[in-house]
């Protein structure tokens, strides 16, 4: 949304006339946004350590979830960021955002574990990279947790969606304006 209101105040003009590479300029929103979730994960595991939840404190562990959460939040700032290039106004964006966050949301393994899902959406699933996240998060997080894929795919999930984001953003970023 950060974005668009950059687009309608002229900042957009300005940041695609300097010399930057859009490839930093994308990464750039990307990371902050990234950044910004950090501080959620303090508040999470606040609030589940309080609610009696056997959380991992392994300082290992604390760094895997602050880069998952990074990547992840990475991921869908880029997501967020496509969307808002291809659309033009303020509306259709929160549209389009809501119709394509919710499925991906429902179309994970957040709430259900992907053996009880019917195949197709199994499918959908292991095609959603907030598998993934949820996947590591889950491992990482709690006390004898595992992972139904290995942590080692779940970032490098992450990673390749990130990476395929952030060229496909850089490349519409200038479409932005017009």
């Amino acid at each position: 949304m950060t974005i668009i209101w950059e687009r309608d105040l002229g900042i957009v003009h300005k940041f695609l006339a300097s010399p930057t590479p859009r490839v930093s300029l994308v990464l750039g929103k990307a990371l902050s946004a990234g950044v910004r979730s950090l501080v959620q994960v303090g508040i999470v595991y606040l609030i589940t350590w309080i609610l009696g939840v056997n959380l991992n404190f392994n300082p290992l562990a604390l760094l895997g979830v602050l880069i998952v959460v990074l990547l992840r939040a990475t991921c869908f700032s880029l997501f967020s960021l496509t969307v808002a290039c291809l659309v033009k106004t303020r509306e259709r964006f929160m549209g389009i955002g809501q119709l394509m966050t919710m499925p991906l949301f429902f179309a994970s393994n957040a709430i259900y574990l992907i053996a009880l899902m019917p195949t197709w959406l199994q499918v959908t699933s292991r095609l959603n990279p907030l598998t993934y996240q949820v996947d590591a998060l889950r491992g990482l997080m709690l006390i004898g947790g595992t992972t139904t894929y290995s942590l080692g795919l779940d970032i490098v999930i992450l990673l390749v969606t990130a990476t395929g984001l952030t060229l496909l953003c850089a490349r519409l970023y200038p479409r932005i304006v017009m």
